[in-house]
């Protein structure tokens, strides 16, 4: 078999269960060394393409090739060189830390010298040092999610899955998740990843799978799908229907793409400042005014016509 460029490749995946297509034909490469998110509404079908690369689903039809083995008749040679972080916490809670590394990498039939090896430099990356010889159940969220992602990488895989990397935790320990993510980027590990953060796809992502039933609706960096899908702005009104309708009229040739919530206006335009200023000077009564940078938010408001909650 030829070796792709690509470290993932899939070519009308589908996965059909009974009269549900829950993955429909989709198309997608990820480049080695990058990061590359699935996100969508729950039921869109990303977790389901995740659970197909490390072989924990089997596909219906198409063809899904991991390091240029095909999932399908080379299921070992994929899950070697995969870690798994699922969302749920699968820690050993009988085990300190180090031995929680050290009992994973016997599924890998690593030798123990190695092990210990992998599992003290895993430690350190992950500033775990102090808490080497602590039970799990002491740790702190964030530690304990840092060590889920350790342990995936006992076995130096060259492609991390991340499922909601950092649900539950508070906004340091995210940050800490964050930092270590890039480091492992710049190393060469390939990252995936779902998640309902939209600041999280935006810090980590080189590129977005956006799904919604089945389907990959779009695909491309975060900012140009900002970009292209709404626009770099949004005045955002707050007030009631009749100030609203009165400002959409005034803002008329001035923007790009319009957003009508229950309870504001979204006015998506290349510069805020001058459509800002002259709303001001409207003298509308308004709850609240205000011009911020557009963000992966505003592109699924448009894409899935929902917000993305889990």
């Amino acid at each position: 078999m030829q070796n792709s460029p690509n470290i993932i490749n899939a070519s009308n995946l589908s996965k059909v269960y009974g009269s549900l297509k829950a993955v429909d034909q989709v198309n997608f490469q990820i480049e080695a060394g990058t990061c590359y998110g699935f996100l969508g509404p729950n039921g869109a079908g990303k977790t389901t393409v995740m659970r197909m690369i490390y072989c924990a689903t089997p596909l219906t039809s198409g063809t899904l090739l991991v390091n240029n083995h095909n999932v399908m008749n080379d299921m070992s040679a994929v899950k070697r060189g995969i870690g798994v972080v699922t969302q749920d916490d699968s820690l050993d809670y009988d085990l300190n830390v180090i031995n929680n590394l050290l009992v994973y990498a016997r599924y890998y039939d690593l030798p123990r010298t190695r092990a210990e090896k992998r599992a003290d430099e895993l430690i350190e990356f992950f500033q775990l040092g102090e808490k080497r010889f602590e039970n799990v159940r002491t740790l702190s969220g964030g530690m304990k999610r840092r060590l889920q992602i350790a342990r995936a990488l006992i076995n130096n895989p060259r492609i991390l899955i991340l499922d909601e990397p950092s649900t539950g935790l508070d906004p340091q320990a995210r940050h800490h998740v964050w930092a270590k993510c890039h480091e492992l980027i710049e190393q060469g590990v390939t990252l995936l990843l779902t998640t309902h953060y939209m600041d999280e796809a935006e810090q980590l992502c080189d590129k977005l799978a956006v799904m919604d039933g089945g389907h990959i609706i779009k695909e491309d960096s975060p900012w140009d799908l900002i970009q292209s899908e709404v626009s770099s702005h949004v005045v955002e009104v707050r007030g009631d229907e009749k100030s609203r309708k009165a400002i959409l009229s005034a803002a008329e040739g001035q923007i790009d793409f319009h957003e009508e919530l229950s309870d504001r206006l979204l006015l998506y335009t290349a510069d805020a400042n001058p459509l800002h200023v002259q709303i001001q000077e409207l003298s509308i009564p308004v709850k609240t005014l205000l011009s911020r940078r557009a963000s992966l938010e505003d592109v699924f408001l448009k894409l899935t016509g929902r917000e993305l909650i889990d």
